[in-house]
């Protein structure tokens, strides 16, 4: 059946983000009331974007940056889980839903990939790790961060057989294509290492932000994937939501965001490994082609 976009619609979108209501919690409401979550999705993002550029043509007074950033719906990644599956054919290997939550987007997922590909990804990595950088917002460069104390490394997209049977793997699970992913990072967190709280996305008010953005535009999606078991500690945590995802060998955690703003709910890390080691590996996704 075809659902038609009315002007009524329209008017209520526009009413309830007025009044503050964050772009995801209209989403959901709309989804709830019987709306396909396509249909949904884009009604959303074309009556909030129309409503900016009528705001600015009116010469009207036009929402803080922030405003307009909250009101800025992209398109995600997403993993379709209409009628409940229990598992996901991902092309090559079928894939378990362990844990699915609606707001923020996370869902856990159960044996991604093989033993055989952890040992694979781990071994590979081990000559070229260093210390860990994170991404300079300021310059769009990177640096040293305090708050993350492991070691890592970065596979190209398509490097190797492996990583490319990987990215193929969860570009059909999220519905992304393989050319709008960063390149697959391992990363090593031996004991008392951590990754505190932070987000994904790139700040839009940090002065180097537009420079990072012009390799593919912002993150939408991430995945990691858990190489290992450490003996205790090391789970990925949500705190917006008390979330922690345990590091089971071969699972990984998927999560999602359409805009880079805190009412995502999207804020995780690492929390510290209290005894062994951590290793994982990360998949980002970006808006567009990443080059």
């Amino acid at each position: 059946m075809t659902q038609t976009v009315t002007p009524e619609l329209r008017q209520w979108i526009i009413e309830q983000s007025t009044a503050g209501c964050m772009p995801e919690a209209v989403l959901e409401a709309m989804v709830n009331a019987g709306w396909q979550p396509d249909v949904a999705e884009a009604a959303l993002e074309q009556t909030l974007r129309d409503h900016l550029k009528q705001l600015g043509a009116s010469r009207v007074a036009a929402p803080a940056p922030g405003v307009a950033r909250e009101m800025a719906v992209a398109r995600a990644p997403e993993i379709p889980l209409g009628g409940s599956p229990r598992r996901l054919d991902a092309g090559d290997r079928m894939v378990d839903v362990i844990v699915s939550i609606s707001m923020p987007r996370v869902v856990v997922l159960g044996g991604l990939l093989s033993d055989e590909e952890c040992d694979a990804l781990i071994e590979a990595s081990r000559p070229r790790l260093a210390r860990s950088l994170t991404v300079q917002t300021v310059t769009g460069g990177e640096e040293l961060n305090p708050d993350r104390t492991s070691s890592g490394m970065f596979f190209g997209r398509g490097e190797n057989d492996l990583v490319k049977r990987i990215e193929a793997r969860i570009a059909r699970l999220v519905n992304w294509p393989v050319e709008n992913g960063e390149g697959i990072q391992v990363l090593n967190y031996k004991t008392g290492a951590e990754y505190k709280p932070h987000y994904d996305y790139f700040d839009p008010d940090e002065p180097g932000t537009p420079t990072i953005l012009k390799r593919g535009g912002q993150r939408v999606g991430t995945v990691v994937m858990y190489l290992n078991e450490p003996a205790r500690g090391g789970g990925t945590t949500f705190p917006d939501i008390g979330l922690e995802v345990a590091p089971v060998r071969g699972n990984a955690v998927f999560f999602s965001y359409n805009r880079p703003h805190p009412g995502t709910m999207t804020l995780h890390g690492g929390a510290p490994v209290i005894e062994g080691e951590k290793w994982v590996a990360t998949k980002w996704m970006r808006e567009r082609v990443f080059e």
